[in-house]
């Protein structure tokens, strides 16, 4: 038995916050019945119904991928390209949690399980994500300075939690910097380093949280243990 908002965000159709308001509105039925109490809890076999659908209470799997360069993170895409999903062999429905730009590797989780998907993206949670960047041009002090005490993108200020100059390739004129940051919006690395005068060459994320590709190669993927879902859990 789990507690119905639990069951609702594990579907994938809302937060349990969100499970929460719909459930006080009078918006959830359990066996055709209104449920509006809090901590109501229910069984595998009950159907929930949740604004006239059924939920889809499908085993919930959870992917680590290291994702190659020239895919798109997303479930389908117009234009027929590649995407993430099709990387991976499972039969539910999965999505990636947040993304990376076509161009852009490293880590990458996907699965079907709303709330664990949201407990690694919403900003309450603070779960950092270490990127390193090769940038065009050899960066300074001044520059790696400037980054660390926020740089201004759009109407707010972004703040990275760390930086730091990892190599420096005189022959190639390229600087490799690892950056950690909590936000994760498009394009924000990028970004960021535009700011200060750089482009990015190449990017890859290595490490979203506690979670880093290991030993997997580009385009290979592996199930996450009990042990890691529980670990995520435990962040709320």
């Amino acid at each position: 038995m789990e507690r119905l908002q639990k069951v609702i965000a594990q579907s994938g159709i809302a937060s349990r916050r969100k499970a929460e308001e719909l459930i006080q509105k009078g918006l959830v039925f359990v066996n055709g019945e209104r449920v509006t109490e809090l901590g109501t809890k229910v069984s595998p076999k009950d159907k929930i119904e949740v604004d006239g659908k059924e939920i889809n209470k499908a085993k919930k799997v959870y992917f680590l991928l290291n994702k190659p360069r020239g895919v798109i993170t997303t479930t389908k895409d117009e234009k027929s390209r590649k995407t993430v999903v099709d990387l991976i062999e499972c039969e539910e429905k999965i999505y990636p949690v947040g993304r990376l730009d076509y161009d852009t590797t490293g880590v990458l989780l996907l699965t079907n399980d709303g709330e664990f998907a949201n407990i690694l993206m919403h900003p309450s949670h603070g779960v950092s994500k270490v990127y390193l960047a090769k940038l065009e041009g050899i960066i300074k002090g001044e520059q790696i300075n400037l980054l660390k005490k926020g740089v201004l993108l759009g109407n707010s200020k972004v703040y990275p939690q760390r930086v730091k100059l990892k190599k420096v390739d005189l022959k190639t004129q390229a600087s490799y910097v690892e950056i950690t940051i909590q936000e994760g919006k498009n394009h924000e690395v990028k970004e960021l380093f535009q700011q200060v005068g750089f482009k990015v060459q190449k990017l890859t994320r290595e490490r979203y949280g506690f979670f880093e590709t290991g030993n997997l190669k580009s385009g290979e993927y592996r199930a996450l243990t009990p042990k890691e879902v529980s670990k995520v859990y435990s962040m709320k």
